[in-house]
């Protein structure tokens, strides 16, 4: 994932957070999520038609979609108040993906960093397909706060190191990352336990998300 596309999965990764614990509303967030969503849509698409077969090229392009098609998704769902059913269930196809991706960064790749931060969004993807799937509208808060978190630790940071030119990936950063990723865990149900949103969050609201 581009470091440009890196950091607005980020932004709307955050939005959606708020939108998921009752601070932002859905239909206010549902417009962060047609921009990206577009954006990772397109932007693969074109490098696709570039690539001249190449398979790392193409590799790297097809985890886009699966943030693309999620955002946008999320955005129909905000606007037109449709169930959010589809979009969990599809939430727990990007979860077997992030999975299978990661491994993909630890042997093909050589980039432990971003195995560690795909695992991390199979995660936040499973908890989408528990509360939009299966209705587990318990982990609505939870969720929110992990998605919050999330965002910054493998959206927003990794993105500015690599805009920088500091990003560096080995076994040891990587096992910082996913402290951190196991810490936001437990902070996120710590927190869903205490918070008291502004707005009572409702499946259609909290029809999130988003990897790159």
């Amino acid at each position: 994932m581009s470091s440009v596309g890196l950091l607005y999965v980020g932004a709307v990764l955050f939005i959606n957070g708020l939108m998921l614990i009752g601070v932002v509303p859905g239909k206010s967030a549902a417009i962060l999520n047609f921009f990206v969503g577009v954006m990772q849509v397109v932007f693969p698409t074109i490098i696709l038609i570039q690539s001249n077969n190449d398979l790392p090229t193409i590799f790297g392009a097809a985890g886009l979609y699966l943030f693309g098609f999620t955002y946008l998704y999320v955005g129909i769902l905000q606007i037109t108040g449709i169930d959010g059913e589809g979009l969990g269930w599809f939430s727990l196809f990007v979860a077997v993906c992030a999975v299978v991706i990661g491994a993909l960064q630890f042997t093909l790749v050589g980039d432990p960093v971003f195995g560690v931060i795909w695992w991390t969004w199979a995660v936040l993807w499973l908890l989408f397909f528990l509360l939009l799937g299966l209705g587990k509208e318990s982990l609505a808060y939870p969720t929110g706060w992990f998605t919050i978190f999330v965002a910054h630790l493998t959206g927003t940071m990794p993105a500015f190191f690599l805009l920088v030119g500091r990003y560096e990936t080995t076994t040891g950063i990587a096992l910082v990352v996913a402290v951190g990723a196991a810490a936001s865990l437990a902070a996120a149900f710590l927190l869903g336990r205490r918070g008291i949103p502004r707005r009572n969050p409702s499946t259609h609201e909290g029809a999130v998300v988003s990897p790159a």
